[in-house]
């Protein structure tokens, strides 16, 4: 039985680049690659990191392009302009829409908070963890998106005791963000056992 805690791990966990996203799971030394039903193009790595569920935050970059970046001249305006343009095509300085599930929490010490972030033109899921069981485990985090759209990421989850993360492949948006969900299953690496913990984007106990 899953237990929902009151500090939503997400909003506890830090800033994310001390929060170490984890590798793609492998099986016979394969590294598993995201599934994707239909096929989609490739995505990457998020860099924002929720405070709280159904919360917008972000920063712009002071010295990005723009009414609000300092004002240049001569050459240095065209330069400065260029980088704004990098800076906002990498989604620095953009606001992150996020939509949490409540934390859980399973007997054998599984933690879990699953998330859907949009950024930009940009959406993806993710889960954060804590593995307290002793053992390296296997995460599978799928998320749903309009019209039927399903993508899914394995992962493998250290046997350490720390915050993790584990997301899928950014894609571009379909529709609102209210119309994401995301679930994430943890259990024994290749299937072997049962499943340990099921943490949704949306749900209240799994």
């Amino acid at each position: 039985m899953a237990v929902a805690l009151g500090l939503p791990l997400a909003a506890s966990a830090g800033p994310l680049d001390e929060v170490p996203v984890s590798e793609p799971a492998r099986t016979s030394d394969r590294a598993l690659a995201p599934e994707r039903a239909p096929a989609a193009g490739p995505g990457r790595a998020g860099d924002a990191f929720p405070r709280s569920a159904e919360k917008s935050s972000g920063h712009v970059d002071p010295k990005a392009g723009g009414p609000d970046g300092p004002a240049t001249g001569g050459g240095d305006e065209a330069a400065d302009d260029a980088a704004g343009s990098s800076r906002r095509l990498l989604g620095i300085g953009i606001a992150t829409a996020t939509r949490c599930g409540p934390e859980l929490t399973s007997p054998d010490g599984i933690e879990a908070q699953t998330c859907v972030l949009t950024q930009g033109e940009q959406t993806w899921a993710r889960t954060y963890y804590r593995n307290a069981t002793g053992r390296e485990l296997s995460s599978v985090l799928s998320m749903m998106a309009p019209g039927g759209h399903t993508v899914r990421m394995h992962c493998a989850v250290g046997a350490h005791d720390e915050p993790g993360a584990c997301e899928t492949p950014r894609e571009r948006t379909r529709g609102v963000l209210g119309a994401y969900t995301a679930v994430a299953e943890f259990a024994a690496p290749d299937g072997e056992g049962p499943l340990l913990l099921r943490s949704g984007s949306n749900s209240g106990r799994s």
